[in-house]
């Protein structure tokens, strides 16, 4: 039990740099460091990928097509949404808005095939839901009271919508994963974990080849191709893809085999406190009263959220699946 929570603390506290990353390198735009992490990523996964090469070479077309869709949702599309919503609205709210993802994901594989949306009785989840939207909005009051003049409201509030969009992004990807998982109960989970990393990297270098065309059409848009703090950027963009891509997920996916399903899941919160630890370090200021209460509602309205799912197992097997590719 010891050693599953400090992995599962240690793979949160490396989690929650992705969210403060963006804030370090403000002056960047959210693609290139979405792009710029995920080559990182796809080339320290070149390593796990020599050593596990005659499993990978089993896999089908299909497989790969699969994985280059997971890919492009769940990897580059997510964290471009995420870093581009926290330079416009700053880190805390959309920290705050990912941190509600288990219960998302659970609300949203309630619908699944296979099923039913009665599993789970509505009225059950109103106390939680209501809870975590109370303290979302309370985060929300402190970060309006916070604009400084730096950014506008139609700024922060464009950042919280794209921030949806990756919430939308990564509510999909758990589900789609854990249904090709199930699907091919052949395919090891650290293999399958490796052959994203694969499918990530060409479309990261495409990407990332790609907005420099862009870039040489509009001139001061970017100093392509590393911009303008080139050894920040790649230090930081390396060590994501080591930390928080590899590392991250290997200590999680330790922590959940030595856990109880619904304790892991609860755990997942150690990333969004770690991530709004960071945002008010980085920011030099400690948070507010209605931040710290906000962050205890959503705390509280998560757990219950999860113990209402977790009586039905079939969502319990969903989360668990979903939760250690987290990042």
């Amino acid at each position: 039990m010891f050693i599953g929570l400090s992995c599962a603390l240690g793979a949160g506290l490396l989690w929650g740099l992705v969210f403060v990353a963006p804030l370090m390198l403000g002056d960047y735009p959210g693609l290139v460091l979405s792009f710029g992490r995920y080559i990182g990523f796809g080339l320290i996964a070149l390593v796990p990928a020599y050593f596990d090469r005659r499993r990978i070479a089993l896999l089908s077309k299909a497989d790969w097509i699969a994985a280059l869709k997971l890919a492009l949702v769940g990897n580059i599309l997510y964290y471009a949404a995420l870093a581009t919503g926290i330079q416009l609205a700053d880190a805390p709210l959309p920290t705050m808005m990912i941190g509600t993802l288990p219960v998302v994901i659970s609300i949203c594989s309630n619908w699944a095939p296979g099923h039913p949306s009665e599993a789970v009785a509505w009225r059950r989840l109103v106390p939680s839901l209501l809870i975590i939207f109370t303290g979302l909005m309370l985060v929300n009051a402190s970060e309006l009271g916070h604009l400084d003049g730096r950014r506008s409201t139609s700024e922060y509030a464009l950042g919280c919508f794209i921030t949806l969009g990756a919430l939308a992004a990564w509510t999909w990807y758990p589900i789609m994963n854990a249904r090709h998982m199930k699907r091919n109960p052949h395919i090891a989970s650290s293999t399958w974990a490796t052959v994203q990393g694969l499918a990530t990297l060409p479309l990261a270098l495409i990407g990332f080849i790609a907005y420099g065309v862009y870039a040489s059409l509009r001139p001061g848009v970017y100093d392509y191709p590393l911009g303008p703090r080139p050894w920040p950027f790649i230090a930081l963009m390396l060590t994501i893809g080591l930390c928080c891509s590899w590392l991250g997920t290997m200590l999680w996916n330790k922590a959940s085999q030595r856990l109880p399903t619904s304790l892991a899941g609860q755990l997942i919160v150690f990333e969004t406190l770690s991530a709004l630890l960071y945002a008010f370090l980085w920011r030099g200021a400690a948070p507010s009263l209605l931040v710290i209460a906000g962050v205890v509602l959503l705390c509280i309205g998560v757990t219950l959220g999860l113990r209402a799912f977790h009586k039905a197992p079939a969502h319990s097997e969903t989360l668990s699946r979903a939760a250690p590719n987290a990042e």
